[in-house]
């Protein structure tokens, strides 16, 4: 029962998570970011917030900084969005997912050209 509630917890913290980041944010440091996914624990505790950031690895660098000087700030909308007790810690961390997918297919097309060869 614990794992469903954290299930639906952690999609609607996506789905608010997405919208405030992509509205009200202000930061310039922070880019086009992309929330993929939340994993959130079974007391609602902590929240970990997978991002996939487009741009080179500094823009990434400079926009985690910019997202962990806004945790206090998020934390409080999302209290104010989300009714919950106790708003989760957000710990943010990059989705490579993305990039490895992309690698791999990248990879898989070379295989294919050097076959028609």
């Amino acid at each position: 029962m614990a794992k469903i509630r954290a299930g639906r917890v952690g999609e609607q913290i996506k789905k608010e998570l997405s919208q405030l980041i992509q509205t009200e944010m202000k930061d310039p440091r922070i880019g086009f970011i992309t929330v993929t996914g939340v994993d959130v624990t079974n007391d609602l505790s902590q929240a970990k917030i997978y991002l996939s950031v487009l741009g080179d690895e500094e823009q990434k660098a400079t926009s985690l900084k910019g997202l962990e000087k806004a945790t206090g700030f998020l934390r409080s909308e999302l209290g104010k969005r989300i009714r919950l007790r106790h708003v989760p810690e957000l710990i943010f961390k990059f989705d490579e997912s993305i990039e490895y997918g992309s690698r791999i297919e990248k990879l898989l097309g070379e295989i294919g050209e050097h076959k028609e060869d």
